[in-house]
């Protein structure tokens, strides 16, 4: 197994130095590595300013995957903490580990060994179980997290993996009907449409049944950014609520949403709980009736 730079992170999320003083402390699992994860995530603020390199090591399935961890953590003198469930793999490991003078810690091996004589049953052994006994619980966690990570236009190279994409101008309420659809386990990215400002090109790639225009009366548009302007403390004269620059704004996005035959949904006087439904509707009838290829935009 060869070990990805990348994958190495501290708590705080930032790049190890490396020149780092501390030995890195390798998080070995069989699946995903969550709960080896938080576990070190939960520790290590109880070292101030500690830059301990943390490398995330998952899907460890096989015995050579064992000693290629093992033998690396002799190279840089690190701690190995892992989740193995797989009894001969967790066994291998721990031996390993003390046959080389690795410390390792072991956080289910305990646990299962007491729930075993408990029981009088041996655990199944498999990785994974219980993310896939709560697939939809964490299907909505993955949608949240995705959909805080694409709002406003963020990170546009994922935007292929979005399950819905909403476009529009400002002040919608792209952002929080995106957050309600992805609390009900859909991906949604949103790509708000700036004035004198084409949107990337990579928004008429994606696959149009997925896209929604979201359009709104700009009357009541003109109510919510003055509301905004008016909570931010800004003056009243602007063209984000000059209504003449408002009405052209919206023209502009209707433009877009016929340049890239979007469907387009009227959020004026609707309660988020009735967009969305509009929204879903929309998207799961066109992927439904329209085969792919002829719904693919091309450049």
């Amino acid at each position: 197994m060869e070990f990805n730079p990348q994958q190495i992170y501290i708590d705080d999320s930032q790049e190890v130095p490396p020149d780092s003083s501390h030995p890195p402390l390798y998080v070995v699992s069989g699946n995903i590595g969550a709960l080896g994860e938080h576990a070190v995530r939960t520790v290590l603020p109880q070292f101030i300013d500690a830059q301990v390199p943390v490398v995330k090591v998952p899907r460890v399935r096989e015995i050579r995957h064992v000693e290629s961890v093992v033998n690396q953590a002799v190279q840089t003198g690190g701690i190995i903490v892992h989740t193995l469930v797989n009894t001969p793999l967790r066994q291998h490991m721990n031996a390993l580990a003390a046959e080389k003078g690795v410390a390792v810690i072991d956080l289910v091996g305990p646990l299962l060994e007491a729930l075993t004589e408990m029981i009088g049953q041996a655990p199944q052994g498999k990785p994974g179980l219980y993310r896939f006994k709560n697939q939809e619980y964490f299907k909505r966690i993955d949608a949240i997290a995705y959909t805080l990570d694409h709002d406003d236009g963020k990170n546009y190279q994922g935007w292929p993996e979005a399950e819905i994409v909403l476009t529009g101008p400002s002040r919608l309420g792209k952002t929080p009907l995106g957050v309600y659809l992805s609390v009900m386990g859909w991906k949604v990215a949103n790509v708000p449409l700036t004035p004198r400002v084409p949107p990337r090109p990579e928004l008429f790639t994606l696959d149009r049944r997925r896209v929604i225009g979201l359009t709104i009366d700009p009357a009541e548009l003109l109510t919510y950014r003055q509301h905004r302007q008016s909570g931010l403390g800004a003056g009243s004269q602007s063209e984000y609520s000059d209504p003449l620059k408002l009405y052209e704004e919206i023209e502009t996005a209707q433009e877009v949403f016929r340049q890239g035959r979007f469907k387009v949904i009227d959020v004026t006087n609707k309660p988020i709980e009735t967009t969305a439904g509009q929204v879903i509707t929309a998207v799961t009838r066109q992927l439904k009736t329209h085969p792919p290829d002829d719904n693919q935009n091309s450049d």
